[in-house]
């Protein structure tokens, strides 16, 4: 007879999941017994955080929840800060931890890896947080995270299990895998959200994290409205190179007046979050006239005043919402109000966001359809701003929204185990590289496509110059970093290093390519 902790992998394998990124530890053998035999594959990390932010990446680029294993306490603590990434993101993870004898909790005895209240932390961040007591109380876990995972807005799960927990024989029951409820859409209010899209002479639409998945339906809807397409950070790619896209963000001056002047705005998928809409702190929001929202969580939908809100999954009532526009053709000078706001958009950055935004072009164009991860770096605030990706699902980076730094060496793993025939490329700083360098060994021992590229200006040079900005005396920013090249070299890693200029990084990217598996490449900023 299995135990609870071999049965948890056959709930995993029950509910789709193919890799777990995880680090074993004296409380999680039980858990561990179950992997051997099994399909799962197993991807050892260098760090519990890098656990966490690697399951991100996963879920990002797969669609499907990304796994990690941790142990008690310092495990569980480390992968915090990535919970709190998933959930700002509203990114799937299901992060299993162990967790004391049952018996043993919140006595204060002073067991290994001892918390307070675990369970109780979790809570404050996890979307769904569960202590597992018996093996019913598992199967109904994964049914409900799952569900929630599907059905609601999606962000972080933890599923905790006690090592006496772990231990106790499971009966025969199996794991249901319950299918999720599908909501049934709300034809009145869709019909009511059409009657306001063909009234309309100046439609706007904004795509947000939500609409990343539909970028087929998001273009025919958009060019059977003839309206431009605002992409926030997480929907950018979903309209490359097309007239009505509008890739820059709508904390910009130019995008808002295109917003403000529209007489409908169809937002998708977003929450109207600072970071995206008001990046430079301003406290204001652009004035939308007859909003139409539609996102997955009502929460979301709560938080602003809408004359249309719509709960369903943006992939699923853009086609309903296409079909019933099928033969309406409007004209309303999308692709010139899109072009100007481009424009305009442009040369709003400056021009060390334009240097920045000529980069990023460069490396998408050595590299077409890969996926680029970023990390809270200056190349990042300015695609961030401003950049057209050429992949739906491509660009996507940990900028917004919490803003965890170490973030993209990790979870461009997650990306590369999730698609294993894409080229990655990690574009990081040098003070964000030094928060995650062990795991690149993670990479080259999974012989991973992945191009590090480190934008190293020797230090923190963006809270550097927001010091200065207000008169403060730059303190702490100076985290000088390691001879990368000597770094590569101990991970056995190809290296090359080039001082920035205009055109060389088109053929640095190649050439880092042209070898099998990680590469990096540093780029000197000497500006």
């Amino acid at each position: 007879m299995t135990n609870i902790g071999q049965e948890l992998i056959s709930c995993l394998s029950a509910h789709g999941v193919d890799v777990i990124f995880g680090i074993p530890g004296v409380h999680t053998i039980e858990l561990y017994r179950g992997l051997t035999g099994s399909s799962i594959r197993h991807v050892t990390p260098r760090h519990e955080q890098g656990a966490g932010f690697m399951a991100d990446g996963y879920a990002r680029v797969s669609g499907r929840p990304g796994v990690a294993f941790v142990i008690t306490g310092p495990g569980f603590t480390n992968t915090l800060t990535a919970m709190g990434q998933a959930r700002a993101d509203s990114i799937p993870i299901i992060v299993i931890s162990s967790e004391n004898p049952l018996s043993q909790l919140r006595k204060g005895k002073g067991l290994l890896h001892e918390l307070p209240d675990q369970h109780g932390m979790s809570k404050l961040i996890a979307v769904e947080a569960f202590q597992i007591q018996s093996g019913q109380e598992l199967l109904s876990a994964f049914d409900k995270s799952f569900e929630t995972l599907a059905m609601k807005k999606p962000g972080p799960v933890h599923i905790e299990i006690p090592m006496d927990v772990a231990q106790i024989p499971f009966d025969d029951t199996k794991p249901s895998n319950k299918a999720p409820v599908m909501m049934r859409p709300d034809e009145a209010k869709i019909a009511n959200a059409i009657a306001l899209m063909k009234a309309s002479e100046r439609p706007v639409i904004i795509a947000g994290g939500g609409a990343k998945k539909s970028s087929l339906s998001l273009r025919m809807l958009a060019e059977r409205l003839d309206a431009p397409v605002v992409q926030t950070v997480n929907a950018r790619g979903v309209l490359h190179d097309h007239p009505l896209s509008v890739p820059a963000s709508p904390s910009l001056k130019p995008v808002r007046d295109l917003i403000e002047q529209a007489d409908l705005v169809l937002a998708l998928g977003t929450e109207f979050g600072q970071t995206d809409f008001d990046m430079y702190a301003t406290d204001t929001m652009p004035v939308m006239q007859s909003l139409i929202r539609i996102d997955l969580s009502q929460d979301q939908l709560s938080t602003t005043s809408a004359d249309i809100s719509i709960r369903d999954d943006v992939d699923q009532i853009l086609p309903i919402m296409s079909d019933a526009l099928d033969n309406y053709h409007a004209e309303t000078d999308g692709a010139l109000r899109a072009q100007t706001t481009r424009d305009l958009a442009f040369e709003d950055i400056g021009a060390d966001m334009r240097k920045l935004t000529k980069f990023l072009n460069e490396m998408r164009d050595a590299s077409p359809n890969a996926i680029m991860v970023g990390d809270s770096a200056q190349p990042i605030y300015a695609g961030n701003l401003y950049y057209d990706h050429d992949r739906p699902q491509g660009w996507f980076n940990a900028a917004t929204g919490y803003g965890a730094l170490g973030y993209a060496i990790p979870a461009s793993i997650g990306a590369a185990v999730a698609a294993p025939d894409a080229e990655i490329i990690c574009i990081t700083g040098d003070g964000g590289a030094q928060f995650s360098l062990p795991e690149l060994m993670v990479a080259k021992q999974e012989n991973l496509n992945i191009t590090f590229v480190i934008w190293n200006n020797y230090g923190y040079q963006e809270i550097e110059t927001s010091m200065q900005a207000v008169g403060v005396e730059p303190i702490g920013c100076d985290a000088n970093p390691p001879d990368f090249e000597a770094i590569a070299k101990s991970f056995d890693l190809p290296f090359h290093r080039y001082v920035y200029a205009e055109g060389r990084t088109r053929e640095a990217i190649i050439t880092a390519q042209q070898s099998a598996g990680p590469s990096i490449i540093e780029i000197i900023d000497n500006d």
